[in-house]
Parts: C-alpha cells; structure tokens; sequence
C-alpha cells in the first residue's frame, strides 16, 4: 500500500481555517505526513499549529517569506513518502477532492487539479479581473507549454515519489510559477499527467495580487519555456542560451 505525505505551504493563513483543514485532511486521507510550511508566521501561529495534536503533523517555519514553489519544494524534500501532494493552506480543495487528485496517480505520475477543466465546479465568487486573468494566463501556457491542460496553477497537485526525484534538478521558480514549472518539466520528461476536475471553493482574503502576479507568470512562461525545450535538446534554445542557469531550488540551502 503507498504512503502518501501532504505538504501545506502558508504564508500568513487564517490560522483557525488551517487548523480546520489540517483536520480534516487528517480524518479523510490519513497519510502518513502533513507537513505545513509556512512563512513569515509569528510566534503564535506557529505555537497553535505545533499543539495541534495530531502525530502525523510536522510544520516548519521560516522567519521571512520564501515563496510557494520554495515552501513546497522544502517539504516534498523533507517526506519520504511514495506520493507527494499539496494543497493550499486556505482549504479550497476540500480533504475529499484533494483525495480524487491523488487517487489519479494510480493511472499516472502527476496529477493535477483543474478549476477551468469543463467538469469542474468553482464555489463562490471570483472577481471578473481575477478570472479573466487567470484564464488568459491558461490559454497562453497551453500554446506555450507541454502538457497542454486547462489549469495549471490549482493548489492541489500529487506527484509520484519517482517522478519527483527526476523533476526536481529541473526545478528554480521559488513562486507561483513553481507549479507552471513543475507541469511543465514533466511533459518534457515525458511523464504521466493527468487533470482531474474538482469542486473548488473560493477563498476570502487571498495574498496574491491578481494583476502583478500574472505579469510575473508571463515572465516565468517565457523562461519555463526555453528551459524545457533545452530539456528536450532543441539545439535552437541550446545556441541562445545566455550564462547558466541559476542553481535549483533543492540545491540553493546546502
């Protein structure tokens, strides 16, 4: 049977919210490690979290903030699970639709959670901005990028242990762009991917600024870009490369 570890990046969270969701991630999938990484938290979120009694949680703060990609990273390399998943700290993905994202590694070696998938179901309310933005930056990945998908940045992802440790030498983006990255070098390592329609329930109080995080993205899309078709040997991005690459993410803290 697989053993599944789940890591929570936070940064500032709604701490009753994230004990609730700890909770029930607990109760429904049972795995083996929930690890939170959360930063920038003060003393007392972190205090709450490490009474939370329950023996599979582990959390690790930092004092400053690292980013999402670089939060997810640190615990993915911290478990030594057979599956790896995160989910965002705000509990939109429930405990039970994080379990069907994962479940999906039985025929794959990503999965990854759709909101823009035609099966799926968003709860609540997005601003117009945000949903415009968010599937402009979609349409443009999907002519940019393998795989091609309907969602790329839905913080409910599960990775197989294997496939990790091929991804992860290939892996910079310390942000938002981590999960866009991540997809990304797995299609050019021809790996399993698939998206899985979800219920997801839209979060007060996000951190994310909509306008300035997808001006980041393009950037990020753009550079994602080049990485992985040099990943595939394209002897075009190979001859414009400029300089190396900046050291990867699981090698930056040694």
């Amino acid at each position: 049977m697989s053993s599944l570890g789940i890591v929570v990046p936070a940064f500032r969270p709604d701490i009753e919210r994230l004990e609730q969701y700890i909770g029930g991630l607990h109760t429904e999938l049972a795995p083996k490690t929930i690890r939170v990484e959360i930063d920038d938290p003060g003393e007392d979120r972190v205090r709450r979290l490490s009474a939370i009694d329950i023996p599979s949680v582990e959390v690790s703060a930092v004092p400053y903030r690292r980013g999402k990609g670089a939060a997810v990273t640190a615990g993915f390399e911290a478990l030594s699970t057979d599956r790896l998943a995160f989910t965002d700290a705000d509990g939109s993905t429930s405990a039970s639709e994080l379990g069907r994202v994962i479940d999906a590694l039985d025929s794959a070696d990503v999965a990854v959670g759709s909101r823009r998938h035609p099966a799926s179901i968003i709860v609540g309310h997005r601003t117009y901005v945000r949903r415009l933005l968010g599937d402009g930056f979609a349409w443009l990945a999907r002519r940019a990028l393998e795989p091609s998908l309907h969602d790329y940045q839905c913080g409910a992802k599960a990775i197989d242990a294997n496939a990790w440790k091929r991804i992860r030498p290939h892996i910079y983006e310390p942000g938002f762009a981590w999960d866009l990255e991540v997809l990304a070098v797995a299609g050019a390592l021809d790996l399993g991917i698939r998206e899985v329609p979800i219920v997801w329930e839209d979060q007060p109080g996000s951190t994310v600024s909509p306008i300035t995080t997808t001006l980041s993205m393009a950037r990020s899309l753009v550079v994602t870009r080049h990485r992985t078709k040099r990943l595939q040997d394209s002897s075009f991005h190979h001859a414009i490369q400029r300089g190396s690459d900046p050291i990867a993410l699981v090698d930056r803290n040694r």
